[in-house]
């Protein structure tokens, strides 16, 4: 089950790598925040649980292979958050992503809690999306 959720979540951890610096230069251009919160990892989260969801429908496990699928990308899509925190927390750049002052408070807070602010909301989307598609299958 996780080679199989590793697959799953290469293409969105790949996409993830792209929207963190994205979203980094774009606040740096003074893009207004309103904008700029419209791309972020929650958003992209929600949108590949419901993407796992339909591949996972007819899996024989679905809501763990999600779970996995979760485990697996959260984690992996906040290492350019805690990086853009510390490029920003060294020269004082001022964005958001400086609101911890030690490493120990970025790494609990971007890769443990951040993680955990995707991993709920993603699968509690993904699961919803599983049991409607089942209901419209039959």
């Amino acid at each position: 089950m996780f080679k199989f959720a590793l697959g799953l979540s290469t293409a969105p951890i790949f996409i993830a790598q792209l929207v963190t610096p994205t979203r980094f230069f774009l606040e740096l251009a003074g893009i207004p925040d309103v904008y700029v919160f419209l791309i972020g990892l929650l958003w992209l989260t929600l949108i590949c649980s419901v993407y796992w969801a339909k591949k996972l429908v007819d899996y024989e496990s679905p809501h763990l292979a999600l779970l996995c699928c979760l485990l697996i990308f959260s984690p992996i899509s906040r290492v350019p958050v805690f990086i853009l925190w510390w490029i920003t927390n060294k020269w004082e750049i001022g964005t958001h992503y400086d609101i911890f002052d030690t490493w120990t408070q970025a790494l609990i807070g971007q890769l443990f809690y951040g993680s955990l602010i995707q991993v709920v909301p993603g699968f509690i989307v993904g699961s919803i999306t599983i049991a409607v598609l089942r209901l419209t299958a039959e």
